[in-house]
């Protein structure tokens, strides 16, 4: 029994062509995002190196976290307190969240909007590649930039003291604002899914 042969695929015209192949346009976009992820992950280990050299006692360090971070005291700091680790930390996982934005959106951006990774079968594969479309990908996008939102909110409350109440009830209204466009997006994708789908 023989197979079925496939469809034949009938060549583009020009304008069409040349509006479908457009979309390599957005690569050099896709590698600046990939050299803007190098900068994050050298400005993550200048800032773990800092914060570890200041666990040994360095002074010099230990100015450089406080100044990176924004800390402010009335009386000079002059050893690693809870608070200033704690700043770093946070500090640290923002880098890393922002670097898995990144991460989401060349990947997927590329996968969705350029061209196919065939990644089908690599044992490293991302899970959430594998069913990524422009929907998924906002939802993704929303949700991430709502961690992140979280970790800049926790910062700001943890140093509060630096801050106007202006600032924190500003900073508190923004994020609320991403939560509340987020559900939003989420229902949305939702209901599209639904009527697409009704059984």
């Amino acid at each position: 029994m023989s197979l079925p042969t496939p469809p034949k695929l009938t060549p583009l015209r020009p304008l069409p062509n040349l509006i479908f192949a457009s979309r390599w346009l957005q690569v050099p976009l896709y590698l600046g995002l990939i050299a803007a992820q190098g900068v994050y992950v050298f400005h993550f280990l200048v800032e773990l190196l800092h914060l570890i050299e200041a666990a040994f006692g360095s002074q010099t360090a230990l100015q450089a976290l406080i100044t990176s971070i924004g800390y402010k005291t009335g009386a000079p700091v002059t050893t690693l307190n809870e608070t200033v680790i704690m700043l770093v930390v946070l500090a640290l996982i923002d880098v890393v969240m922002i670097s898995n934005l990144l991460i989401m959106v060349i990947v997927g951006g590329y996968e969705t909007f350029v061209s196919r990774l065939d990644l089908e079968g690599h044992r490293d594969q991302p899970e959430w590649l594998s069913h990524v479309n422009a929907s998924v990908l906002k939802v993704k996008l929303a949700t991430a930039i709502i961690g992140i939102s979280s970790i800049h909110l926790l910062k700001t409350f943890i140093n509060a003291d630096n801050y106007t109440d202006r600032v924190l009830i500003a900073q508190t209204v923004i994020h609320i604002t991403f939560l509340l466009s987020a559900l939003a997006i989420a229902a949305t994708d939702r209901m599209m899914s639904s009527n697409q789908n009704p059984h």
